[in-house]
């Protein structure tokens, strides 16, 4: 069962939506649960010029109770081979972390996720196998395909 909610959250999830839709970004969209204004689902697509680009990645979206004060908790639901991505999806990005602030938004992390997707911090790694194969960006590449189409529902 869902807990009520708060009528500031819901105004400001609402709200996000909206600019998001406005907003019209190339490769990146979310859009919430139809039963749950915490929990949505959205997609980041790997800029050109990297590695990541063709690959579309899905990701879970929940935001807490007390959002925008606390950071939502994003995980990449399509298996996704980065030097800042565990094996169960779980993400290291300053900005889901310590450095959250209540005026970033859905807008911003998608954004910040696709960014890390060609900019990866190798220096923390929740992969230390992609970390270590990122300086060689061939065989990274060769890694990342073949775990992209591994892992294809």
């Amino acid at each position: 069962m869902n807990a009520p909610l708060d009528a500031a959250v819901a105004k400001r999830l609402q709200s996000e939506l909206m600019g998001l839709m406005m907003a019209n970004l190339e490769g990146i969209s979310a859009f919430p649960q139809p039963d749950n204004m915490l929990s949505w689902v959205g997609t980041i697509e790997g800029a050109s010029g990297t590695a990541y680009e063709g690959l579309t990645y899905k990701l879970s979206l929940k935001f807490p109770s007390n959002y925008p004060f606390t950071a939502p908790t994003i995980t990449f639901d399509t298996p996704c081979w980065h030097p800042n991505v565990d094996s169960q999806g779980n993400i290291c990005l300053d900005i889901l972390k310590d450095k959250w602030s209540a005026v970033y938004n859905v807008q911003t992390i998608l954004l910040s996720l696709q960014t890390l997707l060609g900019d990866p911090n190798t220096a923390s790694p929740l992969n230390g196998q992609a970390a270590r194969l990122w300086d060689n960006q061939d065989e990274y590449k060769r890694c990342l395909l073949k775990h992209y189409k591994e892992h294809q529902i």
